[in-house]
């Protein structure tokens, strides 16, 4: 891409959702559990639990639904994940990167 060459991006999808509630909501997906999401974000059990209510409000769709032993992530939220995984992992290799220099 080019200098000249721009991304459109709507920012203000970004007030309503922020990146971390999708980190959230990936990981409760690979967790299967509420308890374990917080252990594995270092908060609390009320912080995922509040998130995933915003996430609810956000997608319209239960998401995880309380099964014997933990979550089992909705349609929707299969869906969410399988589009949402790889944009966060490519998000993660830039931040992770100490070399990468933006141009500009």
């Amino acid at each position: 891409m080019s200098k000249n060459e721009r991304i459109c991006i709507d920012t203000s999808i970004f007030s309503e959702v922020d990146l971390n509630l999708m980190v959230t909501f990936v990981v409760i997906y690979e967790e299967s559990s509420i308890s374990r999401a917080a252990e594995k974000l270092g908060v609390t059990q009320p912080a995922i639990s509040n998130a995933l209510v915003r996430l609810r409000a956000h997608f319209d769709d239960l998401l995880f639904e309380r099964i014997r032993y933990g979550m089992k992530p909705t349609a929707h939220a299969e869906c969410i994940f399988q589009a949402i995984r790889p944009a966060l992992t490519s998000i993660q290799a830039v931040l992770k990167n100490e070399r990468f220099i933006a141009e500009g």
